[in-house]
């Protein structure tokens, strides 16, 4: 059923990733399927904001990203050997949905904060994944 799990991370809330991680891990072992494994690094937003950095800023914040993702990798127990990994920069849910079509993901996993009013008003990163997701969507708390 699930050939393709996508687990999205974020590597600077290692708590809060633990559960979904362990999650997308049982998911993918029972079912024999491909790990994926995302962190995405927020874009500065306007573009005026960017002229402050040195042209190499964004190189080296996608490289910290990725060794980040890969410490804590391995500090996962079991990880599958076919596990890949992948650092996206952008909006959070937008990659994450983009991700998922590029790899063709059965499934998604992520995390969710506990909740607070302004994720009412606005809706938090998990909900808007599972809201416009063709996927199934494993919402973890």
């Amino acid at each position: 059923m699930f050939k393709t799990v996508l687990l999205a991370v974020d590597v600077n809330d290692p708590k809060g990733s633990e559960r979904p991680a362990e999650t997308a891990l049982q998911l993918a072992k029972s079912k024999g399927a491909t790990l994926h494994i995302m962190n995405v690094v927020p874009d500065f937003g306007m573009s005026i904001v960017g002229s402050f950095f040195t042209k190499d800023h964004n190189r080296q914040i996608m490289a910290e990203a990725k060794a980040a993702l890969e410490g804590w990798v391995e500090g996962l127990e079991a990880v599958p050997d076919t596990t890949v990994l992948h650092v996206d920069q952008g909006t959070i849910y937008e990659q994450v949905l983009k991700e998922a079509a590029q790899i063709e993901a059965d499934a998604i996993v992520v995390g969710a904060h506990k909740s607070q009013l302004k994720d009412y008003l606005i809706g938090p990163n998990a909900a808007r994944i599972a809201r416009h997701a063709q996927q199934s969507v494993f919402v973890v708390r």
